[in-house]
């Protein structure tokens, strides 16, 4: 009797455990959007907080996360797990989509199937708005991303302010200029030699040239042992010069997974804060 009672506390205290984990964990979504202007279904990872329901009514802030050159839509959730614990803490949707190989989140001049620029702008945000209940307001969007998703997440937010008041890189790409040979970039910008105009005019550092004051929060950091510090610096260095406001972070750490694990949660209260002072 006395074991019967046990086993039965037992699988009883399983059960609790089991459904509070159901009830308190994000839940983590696989999904296809079809592109239009790249003629293919493209994949995406959205995490939704925990309490989550689309039927209550209440809307929550989105925060765009791109990945780094050679990664996919799962590396972040891959890499780093615990941006689905941040989720359920800020109460955020977390948005992660495929960038492709080698985008960095343009549309090529030089190879027209890529247009990652438009895909991201005028499909997946739309469609994230449609399906998920979003606050469809810039002031409650943020985007950032890690090396050529820092480049990303940079040249969207400042191309589309229509979209993003909030951005964020880490360890970004922002000027690409000084690697002319690296990261296949030549199959998307041609050679630096022959069209020097592509290379100019899709670098981060030059395009913030197009940024009025207060038209971005902006949060840019990167690790003093990464190989785009110094052109990081010198983005900061401008922005300072154009009195354009931003927050700048240099810390211990290189071009590693856990710098932007540890990166990321500075992005998201970073978010969260201005998600809070716009009235979300």
């Amino acid at each position: 009797m006395k074991k019967n009672t046990l086993l039965q506390l037992f699988f009883c205290t399983c059960f609790v455990w089991i459904l509070n984990c159901t009830v308190t964990a994000s839940t983590v979504d696989t999904i296809d959007v079809h592109s239009k202007v790249m003629h293919k279904n493209i994949k995406a990872v959205v995490i939704t907080p925990q309490g989550y329901d689309a039927k209550s009514g209440k809307k929550y802030p989105v925060v765009y996360l791109l990945h780094g050159h050679s990664a996919n839509y799962r590396s972040w959730i891959k890499d780093v797990p615990s941006i689905k614990k941040s989720a359920d803490e800020l109460g955020l949707i977390v948005v992660c989509p495929d960038g492709g190989f080698n985008s960095w989140y343009i549309n090529s001049p030089v190879d027209t199937s890529v247009k990652y620029d438009s895909y991201i702008a005028e499909e997946l945000v739309p469609y994230i708005d449609a399906n998920y209940a979003t606050i469809a307001d810039k002031k409650a969007r943020a985007i950032s991303g890690y090396s050529m998703g820092g480049h990303g997440a940079l040249y969207l937010g400042i191309k589309h302010p229509d979209l993003f008041a909030n951005v964020g890189s880490i360890c970004g790409g922002v000027d690409l200029r000084p690697f002319p040979n690296n990261w296949q970039l030549k199959n998307i910008l041609g050679d630096l030699q022959t069209s020097p105009a592509n290379w100019d005019a899709y670098s981060v550092i030059n395009m913030v040239d197009l940024l009025g004051k207060g038209q971005l929060n902006l949060m840019i950091d990167c690790g003093v042992d990464d190989f785009f510090l110094a052109v990081n610096r010198k983005l900061h260095e401008k922005l300072v010069n154009m009195k354009i406001s931003h927050e700048y972070i240099e810390r211990e750490g290189g071009h590693t997974r856990n710098y932007w694990a540890n990166s990321v949660d500075y992005h998201f209260f970073y978010f969260k804060r201005m998600f809070t002072q716009a009235g979300y």
